[in-house]
């Protein structure tokens, strides 16, 4: 700590209840010490701390069976000035899983901060990419956590990561105006190793259609249940817009037509996208009805704002045709957007060209 600078209160009783926890973790946490502690943390005097309390932090959650919120709420301030790479070397890919499947939603939230850190660079989340456990259970946590705030940060970080990980600049600096990340010209471009890893890595792209199929409902041991099959399938239509805007091959083809097929998919049908548009949510549930069109009609905008080539055109104008055909509220939705003077006219323009499509 700087010569000058106010003691952190509590710093040595602290580390001595840390070390008793560690012992025998059945033992009363005293979370006033905790969090007293944490209020005084600064940017300044945050980072030779967290050496000091981190690994061991993170072994006593390993074993903690109580509420470890205290604990995981000094955890992230710990972790705030921490690079990605230093991270796994506090907390390991093992211990990343264990925390990802943990019961406990801060402990999956901690979890989630340390994989977030690999959306700084294409480096780091080309290293995520390689543990291929982190990503499936971090997949895994974000369509099966029932709790919302797991559920929409894991949504966002996701995003997050396979927009840093996007080899096509120019889809990424539309996905930057669209959602104010700082990603510019002087950004090297990721290598895709993500995007390889969830689309074409086929236990992983059959664990996310499993988990979002209607097919599946169930209440067996990694099934999930209709309240929380739907919470899964909005969690899909939040984030595949901006997917589709990033890397619109990456969810409209698929190596893997096997896999789909199992899902409902048929010859000439293909990708997540088609997927999610058709086949995954059962729209006899007006709920999740009207969540499809919204996500459709988010989908059209944020691809109006990137180039179109025809294959890509022809593609969308198939999925309308097909997705509009059985659905009559569909259409009229996107026709009343057509024809409304405050939607874009890059949105109204690709609108017309969908129906004009032959």
């Amino acid at each position: 700590m700087d010569a000058g600078e106010t003691p952190i209160t509590g710093l040595e009783e602290l580390e001595s209840h840390i070390q008793a926890l560690l012992k025998s973790p059945d033992i009363p946490l005293n979370a006033t010490l905790f969090d007293e502690v944490g209020l005084q943390l600064t940017d300044t005097n945050t980072p030779p701390l967290t050496l000091r309390f981190l690994p061991t932090l993170t072994q006593i959650l390993k074993s903690y069976q109580r509420d470890p919120e205290p604990i995981v709420s000094l955890s992230l301030k710990l972790l705030k000035p921490v690079q990605f790479t230093q991270a796994l070397t506090l907390a390991s890919e093992d211990t990343l899983i264990q925390a990802l499947r943990s019961p406990a939603p801060s402990v999956n939230i901690l979890a989630i901060a340390v994989i977030e850190k690999a959306t700084r660079s294409p480096s780091d989340t080309a290293i995520l990419s390689i543990m291929r456990g982190v990503v499936e259970n971090l997949l895994r946590t974000w369509l099966s956590t029932p709790h919302v705030e797991v559920g929409e940060m894991a949504t966002r970080v996701l995003g997050d990561l396979l927009s840093i990980d996007c080899d096509h600049r120019s889809s990424a600096e539309i996905d930057a105006r669209m959602h104010g990340l700082q990603i510019t010209s002087r950004t090297p471009p990721g290598q895709g190793l993500l995007w390889r890893r969830i689309f074409q890595d086929s236990e992983i792209y059959g664990l996310l259609l499993d988990l979002c199929s209607s097919k599946t409902v169930g209440k067996g041991e990694g099934q999930l249940d209709e309240r929380q099959k739907s919470l899964a399938q909005a969690r899909v239509l939040r984030v595949l817009p901006r997917m589709a805007a990033l890397d619109f091959l990456a969810v409209s083809r698929t190596n893997l037509p096997e896999i789909e097929h199992q899902y409902g998919l048929q010859e000439g049908e293909s990708g997540l996208l088609w997927f999610a548009a058709t086949d995954m949510v059962d729209k006899e549930d007006v709920l999740m009805h009207i969540t499809v069109i919204d996500f459709f009609v988010e989908l059209l905008e944020m691809i109006s704002l990137t180039e179109i080539t025809p294959k890509k055109m022809e593609y969308l104008a198939k999925l309308c045709k097909e997705v509009t055909s059985t659905d009559t509220t569909m259409y009229k939705s996107l026709e009343s957007i057509a024809l409304n003077p405050e939607s874009s006219p890059e949105l109204v323009d690709l609108l017309v060209k969908l129906n004009q499509f032959q």
